[in-house]
C-alpha cells in the first residue's frame, strides 16, 4: 500500500480514530528524537534562526511546506 493510499484510508476514519492514529504516529516520531542530544538540538535551532534572520536562507510558509509534502507523496 502506498503512502497516498494510507492517507486516503486514514482520512476516511471517524474523528476519534484519526486522533488516535495521529497520536500514535506522533509518539513514534518522539521516540526517534531521543537520539538527539538536547544541546545539539538547541545549537541547530540557533543556527537555523540565525540563517533566517540574516536572510541567508528563505523560509517557507506552513502552506508551502504542506503543499510540497503532499506533492512528494
Amino acid at each position: 500500500m502506498t503512502t497516498k493510499q494510507i492517507t486516503t484510508e486514514a482520512l476516511a476514519l471517524p474523528l476519534a480514530e484519526r486522533v488516535s492514529l495521529a497520536q500514535a504516529l506522533w509518539q513514534s516520531i518522539e521516540t526517534g528524537l531521543d537520539d538527539v542530544a538536547p544541546g545539539e538540538a538547541i545549537e541547530e535551532a540557533i543556527r537555523r534562526d540565525e540563517e533566517l534572520s540574516s536572510n541567508a536562507v528563505i523560509g517557507r510558509s506552513h502552506d508551502e511546506v504542506f503543499s510540497a509534502a503532499r506533492r512528494a507523496i
